[in-house]
């Protein structure tokens, strides 16, 4: 058996390569690409044999993505990602002064497949078309995340010189594409406050906007009203901002729209779909989050409780001399409780027995988002069942424990 430490860098990968008792038999440093897994099979073949069986190559590896990790699996290796932050504390058994190299960490991470494997998750065997789903739903959720962040660098812009626009533009939200194309034409109080209704019509009517002539007029009167004012130079300073905000806002707006057609594309294709959205609270954009995050890798969840410890939904409990608390787990997969929560929250209304279940915590005096949790805990036990015995979901079976809702 050999064992590899992989320190990855952008263009290169610090290698350590050791036996079973820990013998450093080489450490090399390869460039990234076909040149680098060309050089690195011919170091395993010069000190492991012509017949070394592939199996009984261990690699540990920050990551768990990229082409460098596919052809590591694809040359049948056994792959281990590892995260920095356990890297970092295992290092510590070497010395705490937090001195750090290439190097070192490759020789750390050759030390960590040997010693703790039993410890470590090997990277999960997803289909091409699972990978795929995780691609572009996290492409997808990332944009959304990005056009949330420049709206409230936009927000905070408008506040500092054009606050009425914050109040004129609610009705529409700021982020909608008709609302910054308003913004854009009139960036200014001064400009604003010229927009005809005509002009404004004309915008809602693109956006197919109902009720055009109340709203043209209500935003009329609201860029209209008089309000505090500041130079002309520093307001059309930010006037160029604040375009510039609104005109990345429209272009993440038309992206995010292109790359939901995507995910929902990709997702129906896999033959797992109609499982997830046979689950209550799952649609498309949920379901295709969901399975991107688990994979579809059939062996990698042991039981239930292993897919609600990855997922983080099940409780830590802290225990130690007199003290015993159970508390959330926090430190989790953040993409995959994020839509985990969402379908928590829609299952109330889609499930009776989620209802039901939700209502037996809050009755109990937990809180919203522990309530929250547990329901969303309790149907990944469900989910896993349906995906080992190739089910679709069933209410009466989810929830035969739970079939009345608590009275009120």
């Amino acid at each position: 058996m050999l064992l590899i430490g992989d320190d990855w860098a952008e263009d290169h990968h610090d290698v350590e390569i050791q036996d079973e008792a820990g013998c450093k038999l080489a450490a090399a440093r390869l460039p990234e690409g076909v040149e680098g897994i060309a050089k690195l099979h011919e170091l395993l073949a010069r000190h492991g044999g012509e017949d070394l069986d592939a199996a009984r190559v261990i690699v540990g590896i920050e990551t768990d993505r990229g082409s460098w990790v596919q052809a590591l699996i694809a040359s049948g290796y056994q792959v281990y990602a590892i995260n920095p932050r356990q890297v970092a504390r295992f290092k510590e058994r070497y010395a705490t002064s937090g001195a750090k190299s290439d190097k070192g960490d490759a020789h750390a991470l050759a030390d960590m497949v040997r010693i703790d494997r039993a410890q470590l998750r090997q990277v999960a065997g997803d289909s091409d078309q699972a990978q795929a789903v995780k691609v572009v739903a996290r492409a997808h959720q990332t944009l959304i995340w990005e056009r949330t962040r420049t709206f409230q660098r936009l927000r905070s812009t408008l506040r500092e010189y054009f606050p009425g626009a914050l109040g004129a533009y609610a009705e529409l939200a700021l982020t909608s594409t008709d609302a910054l194309e308003l913004l854009i034409k009139a960036p200014t109080p001064a400009a604003a406050a010229k927009l005809t209704r005509t002009q404004i019509t004309a915008v809602l009517a693109r956006a197919r906007r109902r009720n055009r002539d109340e709203k043209a007029a209500a935003i009329q009167a609201a860029l209209r009203e008089r309000q505090l004012g500041l130079p002309e130079q520093v307001t059309t300073a930010y006037a160029a901002a604040a375009a510039a905000h609104a005109r990345v806002l429209i272009a993440l707006n038309e992206q995010i729209a292109e790359m939901e057609g995507q995910v929902k594309a990709y997702f129906l294709a896999h033959p797992d779909a109609e499982i997830y959205l046979s689950m209550p609270g799952i649609a498309e954009i949920t379901g295709a989050r969901v399975i991107a995050e688990f994979g579809d890798d059939p062996a990698r969840y042991a039981s239930a409780k292993a897919r609600k410890n990855y997922a983080g939904t099940s409780p830590v409990t802290r225990a130690s001399g007199k003290s015993h608390t159970v508390q959330a787990r926090y430190v989790r997969n953040n993409r995959l409780a994020d839509a985990l929560q969402t379908q928590a929250f829609s299952a109330l209304r889609a499930s009776p027995g989620a209802r039901a279940y939700y209502d037996k915590q809050r009755a109990r005096e937990v809180g919203y988002n522990p309530a929250l949790r547990q329901v969303g805990n309790r149907l990944v036990g469900i989910l896993h069942g349906c995906l080992k015995t190739r089910t679709l979901y069933d209410e009466a079976t989810a929830w035969s424990h739970h079939a009345q809702p608590h009275a009120a």
